[in-house]
């Protein structure tokens, strides 16, 4: 201890830190092309050395650290000398490490891979983490007499042969039972999809019906949780006749199933099937996430054949423009996806375990090691919750549909670019796209940037951008969208000065369409800088767009799809109660 305090002691151990030159650190970043100048290392590591010189004379002094970190807020950490003075190294290296991989010289997209491994290592070794060092669990062992223990490693074999962590009280949901409830029938099915068509709730409906489009990498039931939280029973209290496209969970049968296919025999098979039951030839459509994709890529295809079905169209947390696809991005280079070609290109599965396990590792202090240190060192049952219970019912995806979708959108951004791909025998044109559009994006979502979302703006309706209206949630990704006026929760921002008719281009110019449009649109920053933010949930202004472009009122039907089409099960069907292996 009198060496710890002396500090002449510390200025020779300063001297036994490793040169610039042989650190460990710094020689893995030269193998992979990426390197930190010297004296930033040098500047780091002094820098590093005073921060632990300051909190040791602090735990010497009985002082004890300032923790700001959530994950060592509760008593047991603060009021234990040791437990607070290791939560403070740990986070005094997680400072280090984190503005190392910050100062890294590298190309952009290296740099983040580097800088999201570095962040997976810094979160996975919190002494939160580990029973030896987590004096919560070590409090909770001793007043259960060891049964926490016991609960926990019960808990953690029950999660091994599941494959996955529970996050929530799997028991107390079913789907069928108290998840996708609202009352319809399914009317088509093929191998891809079963399309629900949903009972009338009002007297009168829009004479126009609502096509839904979720996406394909998760089951369509985030959309139908429970009564209160619904987007499917809202739209359809609204008054409006809502169609649901609920996909397959692929097996080996659908393993060579194509990014055409789901778009031929899915997208444009559920319009067709909804115009037959309703005789309407346009309807109002939603697509979420990959679903507004394929949705998106559907009528696109559809307008270059002269058809233009799209009363309206909802985009929820959707990409067009892949510019930004955010934290994802680590996951994408040409060597990651011709390895994903190799291996499944030609025919296989994307398990949804792995799809998963990458979705969760961007979030891993809240879907990961919470739930380790909550299930498994704590021995604490997971509480009901039908979000969680959804992101854990994990679907798999076909190889080649995957493989294209990787290559041409998040690696090569070419689906945005006119005539570039040809799907289903047509070339693409988004900018052909030509009905209202609402287009949603949640400022907090870490899988589709809400500055992404926004740029769908520049791609439709190029030529009447007044035909276009953005509204921005606050929270992320699923939270953001599933925001029920029931529970008035959160906030969303609008902009109506911002969907004012563009000024003309300049004359003279050879510049696309898409180019112009993009040009006149105010980038993101300035969308928000002039933004209105309301209270409650964006849900209503949605209804009334849905109504805007809805038709004339007219008397709900008696009976679900048609003669035809007849009613083949109960909502929600079959296919969306198939677990994936």
């Amino acid at each position: 201890m009198s060496q710890i305090s002396d500090p002449s002691q510390w200025q020779s151990w300063l001297k036994m830190v490793p040169e610039t030159d042989s650190h460990p650190l710094a020689a893995i970043l030269t193998d992979v092309g990426a390197a930190i100048q010297p004296e930033v290392v040098e500047e780091l590591k002094n820098r590093y050395m005073a921060d632990v010189g300051e909190l040791w004379q602090d735990f010497l002094a009985g002082k004890p650290p300032a923790i700001g970190d959530r994950r060592f807020s509760s008593a047991a950490w603060q009021s234990n000398p040791l437990s607070s003075f290791n939560a403070a190294s740990y986070l005094l290296n997680a400072k280090f490490l984190t503005a190392m991989a910050d100062s890294v010289e590298s190309t952009p997209h290296q740099k983040q891979k580097i800088r999201f491994a570095v962040q997976q290592i810094v979160d996975a070794m919190s002494p939160a983490n580990f029973l030896a060092t987590n004096p919560e669990a070590q409090q909770k062992l001793i007043e259960t007499k060891g049964e926490s223990l016991t609960r926990g490693l019960a808990n953690m074999l029950s999660d091994i042969n599941k494959g996955h962590i529970s996050l929530s009280d799997e028991s107390a949901f079913e789907v069928g039972r108290n998840l996708a409830t609202t009352p319809g029938q399914v009317v088509f099915e093929h191998a891809l999809f079963q399309l629900i068509q949903y009972s009338p709730s009002t007297p009168n409906v829009h004479q126009r019906p609502l096509l839904m489009v979720p996406p394909c990498i998760n089951k369509f039931y985030i959309l139908d949780l429970q009564p209160e939280n619904s987007l499917v029973k809202y739209a359809v209290d609204q008054g409006n006749t809502v169609f649901l496209v609920s996909w397959s969970n692929p097996d080996k049968s659908l393993d060579k199933t194509t990014w055409d296919q789901y778009v031929e025999q899915g997208a444009i098979q559920a319009i067709r099937v909804a115009q037959q039951i309703y005789g309407q030839e346009q309807l109002n459509m939603l697509g979420f996430c990959v679903g507004g994709t394929i949705i998106s890529t559907a009528l696109a295809v559809l307008a270059a054949r002269g058809e233009h079905p799209a009363s309206s169209l909802t985009l929820l947390t959707t990409f067009l423009d892949f510019s930004d696809t955010g934290v994802l991005d680590v996951f994408v280079d040409e060597a990651q996806v011709a390895r994903r070609e190799k291996t499944l290109g030609a025919g296989g599965l994307m398990p949804g375990r792995d799809l998963a396990s990458t979705f969760s590792s961007l979030r891993p202090n809240d879907l990961v090691w919470n739930y380790v240190q909550s299930n498994y060192l704590k021995g604490n049952e997971p509480v009901p919750f039908d979000l969680l219970y959804w992101n854990s019912d994990s679907t798999n995806l076909p190889g080649p549909m995957f493989c294209w979708y990787l290559r041409h959108t998040y690696l090569e951004n070419s689906l945005k670019v006119p005539g570039k791909l040809t799907v289903a025998g047509t070339p693409v044109d988004l900018g052909a796209i030509r009905t209202p559009a609402f287009v949603y994006g949640s400022r907090e979502d870490h899988i589709v940037p809400w500055p992404s979302a926004y740029g769908s703006l520049a791609i439709l309706n190029q030529d009447r951008p007044e035909l276009n209206r953005f509204v921005l949630g606050a929270s992320g990704h699923i939270a953001g969208v599933i925001n029920s006026p029931v529970k008035n929760k959160r906030s969303y921002w609008t902009n109506d000065a911002a969907a004012a008719p563009a000024k003309p281009a300049a004359k003279g110019g050879k510049a696309s369409k898409a180019a112009k449009a993009a040009a006149a649109l105010p980038d993101p920053d300035s969308w928000m800088a002039g933004a209105t933010e309301h209270a409650g949930s964006w849900w209503p202004q949605w209804a009334q767009f849905l109504a805007e472009h809805g038709g004339k009122p007219v008397k709900a039907r008696a009976s679900l799809g048609s003669a035809s089409h007849p009613p083949i099960e109960a909502a929600p069907g079959r296919y969306v109660k198939v677990r994936a292996d």
